[in-house]
Protein backbone atom coordinates (compact mmCIF):
# COMPACT_ATOMS: atom_id res chain seq x y z
CA UNK A 1 0.00 0.00 0.00
CA UNK A 2 2.91 2.05 0.94
CA UNK A 3 5.43 1.27 -2.06
CA UNK A 4 4.03 3.93 -4.56
CA UNK A 5 4.62 6.80 -1.43
CA UNK A 6 8.11 5.95 -1.21
CA UNK A 7 8.86 6.23 -4.59
CA UNK A 8 7.61 9.53 -4.88
CA UNK A 9 9.14 10.69 -1.71
CA UNK A 10 12.08 8.89 -3.35
CA UNK A 11 11.59 11.18 -6.68
CA UNK A 12 10.74 14.12 -4.40
CA UNK A 13 14.17 14.05 -2.73
CA UNK A 14 16.20 13.65 -5.71
CA UNK A 15 14.20 17.02 -6.72
CA UNK A 16 15.53 18.39 -4.10
CA UNK A 17 18.81 17.64 -4.16
CA UNK A 18 18.98 18.75 -7.39
CA UNK A 19 17.89 22.42 -6.26
CA UNK A 20 19.76 22.31 -3.23
CA UNK A 21 23.07 21.75 -5.31
CA UNK A 22 21.63 24.21 -8.28
CA UNK A 23 20.86 27.19 -5.69
CA UNK A 24 24.71 26.38 -4.40
CA UNK A 25 26.38 26.27 -7.41
CA UNK A 26 24.45 28.33 -9.86
CA UNK A 27 24.83 28.99 -12.73
CA UNK A 28 25.57 25.00 -13.64
CA UNK A 29 25.03 22.72 -16.00
CA UNK A 30 23.68 19.45 -16.45
CA UNK A 31 26.79 17.54 -16.93
CA UNK A 32 28.39 18.93 -13.80
CA UNK A 33 25.19 18.67 -11.94
CA UNK A 34 25.43 15.10 -12.89
CA UNK A 35 28.44 14.43 -11.59
CA UNK A 36 28.59 16.33 -8.29
CA UNK A 37 25.02 14.19 -7.55
CA UNK A 38 26.55 11.18 -8.77
CA UNK A 39 22.86 10.68 -11.01
CA UNK A 40 22.72 9.29 -14.60
CA UNK A 41 22.57 12.45 -16.99
CA UNK A 42 19.10 11.51 -17.90
CA UNK A 43 17.68 11.33 -14.24
CA UNK A 44 19.24 14.95 -13.76
CA UNK A 45 17.71 16.08 -16.82
CA UNK A 46 14.31 14.94 -15.78
CA UNK A 47 14.41 16.63 -12.08
CA UNK A 48 15.62 20.09 -14.11
CA UNK A 49 12.85 20.05 -16.27
CA UNK A 50 10.26 19.10 -13.33
CA UNK A 51 11.73 21.69 -11.60
CA UNK A 52 11.48 24.11 -13.99
CA UNK A 53 7.96 23.83 -14.92
CA UNK A 54 6.95 24.62 -11.24
CA UNK A 55 9.28 27.73 -11.53
CA UNK A 56 12.44 26.95 -9.31
CA UNK A 57 14.52 27.31 -11.45
CA UNK A 58 15.32 28.82 -14.71
CA UNK A 59 17.82 28.47 -17.88
CA UNK A 60 20.36 30.56 -18.50
CA UNK A 61 23.62 30.10 -20.89
CA UNK A 62 25.66 29.45 -18.58
CA UNK A 63 23.49 26.59 -16.61
CA UNK A 64 21.16 26.44 -14.76
CA UNK A 65 20.10 29.38 -12.00
CA UNK A 66 17.84 29.15 -8.88
CA UNK A 67 14.67 31.59 -8.86
CA UNK A 68 14.09 33.60 -5.82
CA UNK A 69 10.92 30.78 -5.48
CA UNK A 70 13.08 28.38 -5.28
CA UNK A 71 14.60 30.49 -2.70
CA UNK A 72 11.59 31.07 -0.88
CA UNK A 73 10.42 27.57 -0.62
CA UNK A 74 14.25 26.37 0.73
CA UNK A 75 13.64 28.87 3.57
CA UNK A 76 10.03 27.39 4.76
CA UNK A 77 11.60 23.38 4.00
CA UNK A 78 11.96 22.91 6.95
CA UNK A 79 8.77 23.71 8.63
CA UNK A 80 7.36 21.77 5.75
CA UNK A 81 9.11 18.79 6.74
CA UNK A 82 7.95 18.81 10.05
CA UNK A 83 4.40 19.23 9.10
CA UNK A 84 4.78 15.99 6.85
CA UNK A 85 6.59 13.92 9.74
CA UNK A 86 3.71 15.38 12.06
CA UNK A 87 1.03 13.86 9.75
CA UNK A 88 2.73 10.62 9.34
CA UNK A 89 3.60 10.13 13.19
CA UNK A 90 -0.02 10.42 13.56
CA UNK A 91 -1.02 7.38 10.79
CA UNK A 92 1.31 5.25 13.45
CA UNK A 93 -0.44 2.24 14.91
CA UNK A 94 -0.33 3.11 18.59
CA UNK A 95 0.95 -0.20 21.05
CA UNK A 96 -2.36 -0.41 22.48
CA UNK A 97 -3.32 -1.42 19.04
CA UNK A 98 -1.68 -3.70 17.49
CA UNK A 99 -2.44 -5.71 14.70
Amino acid sequence: MLEKLKTEIDLVARHLEVLRVVAAHQPIGIMKLADLLGLPYHRVRYSLRVLEGMGYIRASPAGAVATERARAFLEGLDTDLDAMIALLEGMRVAPSHNV
